[in-house]
């Protein structure tokens, strides 16, 4: 060979089109991975969080006591946040009964839908990045083709200029051209493969957040909760549902 063939003779000769194309591929890829450590680091410590929460809420003895404790630390993950949302909703229907407009369905609907509200936040806080990862994943692989054709394209066109058309002189600048889809497809697989990861996080994170609710709901609207040591209902006083539609 008269020359050295590879990624330094491609990036030598490449022209305006082509480093576009490179940098679209690298500003995805920064993005991509951005939003997949972040997200990954995020979920985990908020799995965590999460886990002791839920460990606390359950053996507290009534919700006074998980209210307290929710008002004493700011506890920084949806469950926590979704039973704050949701005891404030009945301590706040409690106070002032039907006289707002936003409870003016009933103080069970008021919780519901607070608990409703406090899901849909939720869902778009967790889905927040989702896209640029999707587009990194669906888009990189026909711009690595793109820059493929056209770095095709450039050196078939200098091939004949030159007038030597032999197979040692084609195969090497068409092979530097795919690394353009070698490039396109490097960020494309994990971002693919990210987002699926995420996806399933999250529906399975959201369901587990909607049974919450309902165990929410119907501790708050009952306002009872059976004493198995004791064998006898007491109340938890933050609001019945007999109290709440007066």
């Amino acid at each position: 060979m008269e020359h050295g063939l590879g990624y330094s003779n491609f990036f030598n000769q490449i022209d305006g089109v082509g480093i576009s194309v490179l940098v679209l591929l690298l500003s995805l890829s920064v993005a991509s991975w951005y939003l997949i450590l972040t997200k990954s680091i995020a979920n985990f410590l908020e799995g965590r969080r999460t886990e002791i929460f839920l460990k606390r809420f359950w053996n507290a003895d009534s919700l006074e006591e998980v209210s307290t404790t929710l008002s004493s630390d700011s506890s920084n993950n949806a469950f926590a946040k979704l039973a704050q949302l949701a005891l404030h909703a009945a301590e706040d229907s409690e106070k002032h009964g039907l006289q707002k407009l936003e409870a003016a369905g009933g103080a069970s609907e008021f919780i519901t839908r607070v608990l409703r509200d406090g899901i849909d936040q939720e869902t778009t806080r967790v889905e927040n990045g989702l896209t640029i990862i999707a587009s990194a994943g669906s888009a990189a692989p026909y711009i690595g083709l793109f820059g493929t054709v056209w770095g095709i394209y450039h050196a078939l066109v200098q091939i004949g200029l030159s007038g030597q058309g032999t197979l040692d002189k084609v195969a090497g600048p068409v092979g530097e051209a795919l690394i353009m889809t070698a490039l396109g497809l490097a960020v494309a697989i994990p971002a693919v493969l990210a987002y699926n990861a995420f996806v399933r996080r999250n529906r399975i994170w959201l369901a587990r957040l909607d049974s919450f609710a309902h165990d929410l709901f119907a501790l708050i609207a009952v306002g009872a909760k059976t004493n198995s040591s004791a064998g006898e209902i007491r109340p938890l006083r933050v609001v019945s549902t007999a109290e709440g539609d007066k």
